[in-house]
């Protein structure tokens, strides 16, 4: 946040309706928030100042909206479709092994110049493997904040196809795109697009789009960083892994995790139980995030529908029981 005294001559410039010294005092919060390298801020800051005329600043990595993304010849759908990219680390709960990859390759980003002084490159093609709802795409949305890049999500619904060679073009059409505009790609289901060449139960263009994913891959040499996910690991294809830079894991959340999960998500909500409660989060083990969090939700809405000024932990109960009772 800006210092009291630049903040006090943005409000009184503004009251006073000096365009000059508020753009001046606009230019200097600016100019102290990319200091302390919050470049999305700042950038952001610079937008609203400056409208389409803006231009990033030292370290930004602000890039143009993304704009014709590539569709589907036969049906006009769009191949790719950006995301909000909006919540950031702090909204991440990981193990220690892989929130400490993940901060390595967000450091090998921040400081792309000094490896490529040497020769080598951030780590850019990506695979993230575990259960569902155990935060791999929460990851990449966190990946694409942090650097200010933007989310674009590949949409196998339209990219898929059972035309012969119909998978591969459209493939082509989204590497050229990535490859065009530094962007983070988002290859959601991974395993759909490559599956094990083995697999006699899928027809032929389905072992076409693995070739053609493995050349694209090979040969691509673009900004933007691909992140492939996968809940089934197992039906890749071999000849996948070798083509990513990092693999991370995302487990279920150990107790730990839960108690940081449940802080997290109950910051801001009065309650008459501590949110890091052994006994409270150990109600949750083995459920993803995702779970916890659709919990939560509910036990906060219960409490406000009906008329309770604090959340209890017959909320959290009541939540939990009718979770259990979905997946019986």
């Amino acid at each position: 946040m800006a210092s009291g005294k630049l903040l006090r001559q943005l409000i009184k410039s503004g009251v006073q309706g000096d365009l000059a010294r508020f753009r001046s005092a606009s230019e200097a919060v600016i100019k102290e928030e990319r200091e302390k390298n919050h470049h999305l801020l700042a950038n952001d800051l610079e937008h609203l100042l400056y409208g389409d005329q803006a231009k990033p600043g030292p370290g930004s990595r602000r890039l143009h909206a993304v704009t014709d993304l590539p569709t589907n010849k036969d049906n006009g759908l769009a191949l790719l479709e950006e995301r909000a990219v909006i919540r950031e680390e702090k909204d991440i709960i990981l193990s220690d092994a892989t929130k400490s990859a993940l901060d390595e390759i967000l450091m090998e980003h921040n400081r792309a110049d000094v490896l490529r002084s040497f020769g080598m490159h951030p780590a850019q093609k990506l695979l993230f493997c575990g259960p569902p709802g155990c935060g791999k795409t929460l990851a990449a949305e966190v990946i694409a904040h942090s650097l200010s890049m933007p989310l674009v999500l590949v949409r196998l619904d339209s990219l898929i196809s059972s035309f012969l060679g119909e998978t591969a073009a459209n493939l082509r059409k989204v590497f050229d795109y990535v490859a065009s505009q530094p962007v983070v790609a988002l290859f959601d289901e991974f395993d759909a697009l490559t599956k094990d060449r083995g697999d006699s139960a899928d027809h032929g263009e389905l072992k076409r789009s693995v070739n053609a994913v493995l050349q694209m891959m090979d040969g691509y040499r673009g900004e933007s960083i691909l992140i492939a996910t996968t809940n089934y690991e197992s039906l890749l294809d071999k000849a996948v892994w070798r083509r990513f830079d990092e693999v991370l894991r995302f487990e279920l959340p150990s107790l730990e995790q839960i108690k940081r999960l449940l802080s997290l998500k109950l910051s801001g909500i009065r309650r008459n139980f501590e949110a890091d409660d052994g006994q409270v989060a150990s109600q949750f083990k083995g459920m993803s995030h995702a779970d916890i969090e659709r919990v939560l939700r509910r036990a906060v809405k219960e409490m406000i529908l009906s008329g309770r000024e604090f959340l209890e932990k017959a909320h959290v109960d009541t939540a939990l029981a009718r979770e259990y009772r979905h997946k019986s």
